[in-house]
């Protein structure tokens, strides 16, 4: 396992991006150095190509495809930024190095669309990301015949509010749940949560368990009941009063003689944390467009009973490249509050969106498809999980506690 970086550095600012202006499209880069980057092996840029980069990722990141309700529209034409649809196996729109994936040239998955309980997809970004993240996902979801949505929540990606305002975890959820109380009366959903977006999923299952079919969650913080989503990262970081009284990636909305607000990242600790193994034009895309984390959500105990949290099928998605939720973290939390399958993913980073795009979605058709159990299976003595590596997928047993 890759040594993780220190957080606990000097904090320099990141570029906020607020997707209003218009972008000139570039050309794509056609060396190969465009195709994959962002790992370790990756040759350094001249100015002219990081140039093009940047506004390769800037043109990415305009949303001309947001709806009036802040969550990026499933249609992504040839006419906007992100150049056409794609899927599994086909090169006509990208070059195949744009999307390094341990399934590349893996038999697809069959997907029977009349026997699922629904085709809606609801993402949820992580902290400091937005809608913006889940271009890829969206992409290959609606080639395979589903219908995904991404939100943004409070603060997060185009939505105005400011981030140093938000003081509640349901303040920061409330797009989501607003989203779900909208549906239709016997309409469900899918929700998958990344990283700290797996709190906001948590609240949910707890606040709308009727609107939900399964949770996913994606490398994220799965937390028990009376557990901070801060609480998962603890270990590594420091405890919450250490890392409130010396953390220099604090930020003072309110003035110095107030609490926190907000932590940020800078540029090159978030390349190390979170993108170790994504394409160099992802990464400029998040540097540009990442906003900063409200610090409350995070340092909010969630209350979450067997009745509303515990009625609705969990899984869990585990990347084993992963630098910010490392994967002896990951495996703890699935061992402390087990869900009912555990997927994994080989050569993923924290943002296996970017990093691992067409393994995430053959593990999201998968799940997709499993039928609703009679029962739930937490007294289960053995859960599945899937391992996703190159060019084929492995079905290992994992114990679980009952």
């Amino acid at each position: 396992m890759a040594r993780r970086l220190n957080p606990i550095l000097p904090l320099s600012g990141l570029t906020e991006h607020r997707g209003g202006a218009a972008v000139s499209r570039s050309k794509r880069m056609g060396s190969a150095r465009s195709g994959r980057g962002g790992g370790g092996g990756a040759g350094k840029l001249t100015p002219a190509e990081e140039e093009l980069l940047h506004r390769q990722a800037l043109a990415m990141a305009i949303h001309q495809h947001l709806d009036a309700g802040g969550s990026m529209s499933r249609r992504i034409d040839a006419g906007g930024s992100m150049s056409r649809r794609i899927g599994p196996g086909s090169t006509s729109s990208r070059r195949r190095g744009d999307l390094p994936d341990s399934v590349t040239g893996a038999k697809a998955v069959q997907i029977v669309l009349e026997n699922l309980e629904t085709k809606k997809i609801v993402l949820v970004h992580g902290e400091g990301f937005g809608a913006w993240c889940w271009y890829k996902t969206i992409s290959l979801l609606e080639e395979a015949g589903l219908d995904p949505i991404a939100l943004d929540l409070t603060g997060s990606g185009i939505d105005n509010a400011d981030t140093n305002s938000i003081a509640t975890l349901a303040d920061y959820s409330k797009p989501l749940i607003d989203y779900l109380n909208k549906l239709p009366e016997n309409e469900k959903v899918i929700l998958v949560g990344h990283s700290c977006g797996g709190a906001s999923v948590s609240y949910a299952l707890e606040q709308c368990p009727q609107k939900i079919s399964k949770a996913v969650f994606l490398t994220a913080t799965m937390v028990k009941d009376g557990q901070r989503p801060f609480d998962v990262f603890s270990e590594e970081l420091a405890s919450a009063d250490v890392f409130l009284q010396e953390s220099q990636l604090l930020i003072y909305g309110n003035g110095k003689d107030k609490p926190p607000t907000g932590l940020m990242f800078d540029k090159q600790q978030i390349k190390g944390l979170y993108f170790n193994t994504s394409p160099s034009k992802d990464t400029v895309l998040a540097a540009v467009s990442m906003r900063p984390i409200p610090l409350a959500p995070i340092m909010e105990k969630l209350s979450l009973t067997p009745e509303n949290y515990g009625t609705v099928p969990r899984y869990f998605i585990q990347t084993l490249d992963d630098r910010m939720l490392s994967p002896d973290v990951q495996e703890k939390l699935v061992r402390e509050n087990p869900p009912d399958g555990i997927f994994k993913i080989k050569g993923g980073d924290h943002c296996p969106f970017f990093s691992k795009p067409q393994s995430l979605n053959k593990i999201l058709l998968e799940i997709a498809q499993i039928q609703a159990p009679t029962t739930l299976l937490p007294s289960k003595a053995q859960t599945e999980a899937i391992e996703v590596t190159e060019g084929k997928t492995e079905e290992v047993k994992t114990e679980k506690s009952s």
